[in-house]
């Protein structure tokens, strides 16, 4: 026996099993990968990342980075748009004549006073929205969609409608208000009615969605805490102040620095309020943005170097937001622990 299986494991083959049956031939051993193969193989594997992402950030230079530079370039010249290719050079002279303009403040002061009276409301009433439709509630369904309604509504659209509503003549804000005493409110040539109308509008679009971003935020807060909180006799009222909103303060956080953004960038609600004047922010650019400021500089006037260095002021006013951000970010993560 000892003799059988030795001689069958000389020539390196597997020796035949004890009771007589026949062995299963052995696996064939694996062949060599070409050179060549191996080589595309491992550059599949690290190029392959690199192709999939390169379309975006192709996209990005050619629609974002380039515009960007572009710009950055022309405010640095006196370019008219009938003759964008003969350019003059002004250095920072585009800078300093804005920092002299009246128009220019006035319009970054309009900018300000519409962007605080419509974010405070807006976020406020997404707060409180997304507080109700966090608990159960029939239809919750319905009232998630149906809040995203205004959102889904095209800016045109919106606004040709609270164009009528606020119609100093026949307006149903006005009939509204004549309820109460109060009588010819003209939302139009008067400062402060029209920034209101204006935030009205915006109010009404983006509150739903800062709304539902809102009740992600508490739908990913433990239940055990408020059960905790039930138990120790603790009201709606004080659980959402003292469990709710410390939270969710990062995704607060985060929508106040989004909507200061929209507000800066706020362009279609304030033309097409203004109808025929839309552009100059009225007759005394009372509601004119920085946006509209900037498209008035550009096209009627044909100031494109001037424009350009409105942009970049606008990019410097964004950075500056966003480092504010970074830093109540950074505060905020201290004080949690993290």
């Amino acid at each position: 026996m000892a003799t059988t299986i030795r001689a069958g494991t000389e020539d390196g083959s597997a020796p035949a099993p004890a009771d007589g049956t026949t062995a299963p031939p052995a696996p064939p051993a694996p062949r060599a990968r070409p050179a060549w193969r191996s080589r595309l193989y491992r550059l599949d594997l690290k190029a392959a990342p690199y192709a999939f992402v390169a379309p975006f950030f192709l996209c990005f230079a050619a629609f974002g980075l380039f515009p960007l530079l572009w710009t950055g370039w022309l405010s640095l010249h006196h370019v008219d748009l009938l003759t964008p290719d003969t350019m003059e050079w002004r250095g920072l002279d585009n800078y300093t004549r804005l920092w002299g303009n009246d128009q220019f403040w006035t319009a970054l002061r309009n900018t300000f006073t519409i962007g605080v009276i419509s974010t405070v409301p807006q976020l406020a009433m997404a707060l409180g929205l997304a507080h109700l439709l966090n608990y159960r509630l029939r239809g919750r369904g319905f009232f998630r969609v149906a809040i995203l309604a205004p959102y889904a509504t095209s800016i045109a659209a919106a606004t040709l409608v609270f164009v009528q509503l606020f119609n100093p003549d026949y307006g149903l804000i006005n009939w509204f208000l004549s309820l109460f005493g109060v009588h010819g409110t003209d939302w139009y040539a008067d400062t402060w009615p029209s920034q209101i109308a204006i935030s009205t509008i915006v109010t009404w679009r983006w509150t739903g969605y800062n709304a539902l971003i809102y009740l992600a935020a508490m739908q990913a807060v433990p239940k055990d805490l408020y059960e905790a909180a039930s138990l120790d006799g603790a009201s709606r009222w004080q659980q959402f102040t003292r469990i709710t909103v410390p939270s969710i303060r990062p995704t607060i956080l985060f929508t106040i620095v989004v909507s200061t953004i929209g507000a800066t960038q706020l362009f279609g609600e304030p033309l097409l309020f203004g109808g025929g004047v839309g552009v100059s922010g009225g007759s005394a650019h009372q509601f004119q943005t920085l946006s509209l400021y900037l498209y008035e500089l550009g096209w009627p006037s044909r100031q494109l170097g001037r424009a350009s260095a409105v942009a970049w002021t606008m990019l410097l006013l964004l950075l500056l937001i966003g480092a504010v951000q970074h830093l109540f970010t950074r505060r905020n993560r201290a004080q949690l622990g993290g």
